[in-house]
């Protein structure tokens, strides 16, 4: 070779060895420069997966608090069902006492007309104790059938009471003023009553005295020597006197 060229391949070696580490620099500086991209977006997506953790585990509290929820109203549910099914029970046993109810009062009614006539009956046949009195109570009952505005059971109430009135007079002593019809003649007497075993009259003047025969229904005149007798009884039967034993004009059973 020349001197030339030996010259010239000298300077384009230098040449190349100088340039060599700025070639080489340039991937470097890429490569770190891809690195810190990396190291970036990996920390953003840290970031975005802690966001989602800490979103995860905010739904995963709720999702327990929601689960106990629906787990508690689950039980209240089921407690409420119980409660509804016992008071629909309730209710249809309710429906079936009216509908029974609606039975007996068809029943109820016809009773009572019967119970009012075999009263009226009674009292017609029974000493005439309070007579007036009872007769009036019976009329009451008929218009009270009659009254729409009265319900069935305050009716049956009032037919038993008037037979509770009518059990009372078979186990009382009382003493009352009215009027006596004695051969045609309406005589003003105190009336006493011991039961229904004897019932007796005294006129107002205190010196005559009655007593009634339930079989022939009249007042037979009793003697003088019942009269003191009848006398007290009135006074007992009005608590004037205490309670003695006396003579009374009482038929025998037979």
């Amino acid at each position: 070779m020349s001197k030339r060229n030996i010259i010239a391949s000298t300077i384009m070696g230098a040449f190349a060895l100088s340039s060599s580490p700025a070639v080489s620099a340039d991937p470097l500086v890429n490569l770190q420069k891809e690195e810190a991209k990396n190291h970036a977006a990996a920390v953003k997506s840290q970031t975005r997966i802690n966001k989602l953790y800490e979103q995860t585990q905010d739904l995963l509290v709720e999702y327990r608090q929601v689960l106990d929820e629906t787990e508690n109203l689950k039980v209240y549910n089921d407690h409420v069902a119980r409660l509804v099914a016992d008071q629909q029970e309730g209710i249809n046993d309710l429906q079936r006492q009216i509908n029974s109810i609606e039975g007996v009062k068809r029943g109820v009614v016809p009773l009572m007309y019967k119970m009012i006539e075999s009263l009226e009956q009674f009292i017609n046949l029974d000493v005439p104790i309070n007579l007036e009195e009872r007769q009036a109570r019976v009329a009451r009952l008929r218009d009270l059938m009659s009254n729409s505005n009265v319900s069935t059971s305050e009716q049956f109430r009032q037919v038993l009471e008037a037979y509770q009135v009518e059990l009372e007079y078979g186990s009382s002593i009382r003493a009352y003023q009215g009027e006596l019809s004695y051969n045609g003649t309406n005589i003003a007497v105190d009336f006493f009553n011991l039961g229904r075993t004897a019932m007796l009259a005294l006129s107002l003047d205190q010196k005559n005295a009655w007593v009634w025969n339930n079989e022939s229904r009249v007042w037979e005149e009793l003697g003088g020597e019942y009269l003191g007798a009848v006398v007290e009884s009135v006074k007992m039967a009005r608590k004037i006197v205490p309670v003695n034993l006396i003579k009374m004009p009482i038929r025998a059973a037979e």
